[in-house]
């Protein structure tokens, strides 16, 4: 298992080159689609903060290897949405 340092760094970082992705993304499509690009941009800070405090976090009765493991997977799943997202733009 990573230090909580380290996942809150790795979380930090793919959530910031999805960020820039996006808005990438949404300057060169020639589709205009502000809306939803503004609304992917919002679930990427939203999936940042609840992680970021998740780790800190850990729920009681849990032994912290399955949770973080969890967690881990949780987060893949939602970054794969996203990255989805993105590329409907």
């Amino acid at each position: 298992m990573a230090k909580r340092r380290q996942l809150k760094k790795i979380i930090n970082c793919i959530c910031s080159d999805l960020f820039s992705e996006c808005i990438a993304a949404s300057l060169y499509s020639n589709n205009k689609k502000n809306d939803e690009a503004n609304a992917i941009l919002t679930s990427i800070i939203i999936v940042r903060n609840d992680y970021i405090c998740r780790i800190s976090h850990i729920e009681p009765g849990l032994k912290a290897k399955t949770y973080f493991k969890k967690l881990k997977e949780s987060f893949c799943i939602h970054v794969s949405e996203i990255t989805d997202s993105i590329a409907n733009l």
